[in-house]
């Protein structure tokens, strides 16, 4: 078996800079002084390709992570927004609830980079029968608009 080829220091700088929030990706490249030619090659060859697709996939693991971890509290605040005096907020809050996908359509960290979907889960949000009712009350003013 071949061994297989290691990116320079400079490759492995530019792929780390492409993933800071601080510079695009042309700033990044004039950072250090690689042209779009040399670019392209790089994005060409398959180990810097590999390697990027990599990092693309663990930046997608910890976006996911992230959100799952404030899930539950933006799901709270948006049924709080349910209660809200002003009836426009209070409307689009109930519309965002009943928007909301029943499977979450989350990817998995295994699943980031491929695009599979888990198995669909349980809706997570309690809903009081109160919440509920307001619901209701927004898809039958709806309806009879």
């Amino acid at each position: 078996m071949a061994k297989k080829k290691q990116l320079n220091t400079r490759q492995l700088n530019v792929i780390e800079d492409l993933f800071s929030e601080e510079l695009d990706e042309q700033a990044v490249l004039d950072k250090h002084n690689v042209g779009r030619h040399l670019y392209a090659k790089w994005l060409a060859d398959e180990t810097f390709a590999e390697h990027l697709e990599k990092r693309i996939a663990a930046s997608y693991r910890q976006i996911a992570a992230y959100i799952a971890r404030h899930a539950r509290l933006a799901a709270t605040k948006l049924v709080e927004l349910t209660e809200s005096d002003k009836h426009e907020t209070a409307r689009k809050a109930c519309l965002d609830i009943i928007a909301m996908p029943a499977a979450g359509g989350n990817l998995s960290s295994r699943d980031a980079a491929t695009g599979k979907k888990d198995a669909p889960a349980t809706n997570a949000l309690p809903l009081t029968p109160k919440t509920a009712g307001k619901l209701l009350d927004v898809l039958a003013e709806q309806n009879n608009e």
